[in-house]
């Protein structure tokens, strides 16, 4: 089976707020199988714009990958994100070529 991915461009307004989705997505990302493979650090742009922070998270599965994005459990942590982050989010198959 395929792995799948959330790659995410950030940027944070509220720091402290935005904790609180990051205890949030926890619960979801346990159940659906997701592994932070990037969770922001030290970066160069070498071409192109970007937000302040990058995250790429793997999941086993495209399917896990959507079903954990459209899960309430997720929604209600995203709620508490919106206010405060501004973001890109792409979800996208692997290559197992």
């Amino acid at each position: 089976m395929t792995k799948a991915y959330w790659v995410a461009h950030v940027d944070v307004e509220d720091a402290a707020v935005y904790q609180r989705y990051v205890a949030a997505n926890a619960a979801p990302f346990a159940k659906y199988g997701a592994r932070f493979l990037v969770r922001g650090g030290p970066r160069e742009v070498v071409e192109g714009a970007a937000r302040a922070r990058t995250v790429v998270i793997e999941f086993p599965s495209l399917e896990q990958a959507r079903a954990c994005y459209a899960s309430p459990e997720y929604q209600a942590a995203k709620a508490l994100r919106d206010p405060v982050a501004t973001g890109d989010l792409v979800i996208i198959e692997g290559y197992d070529g």
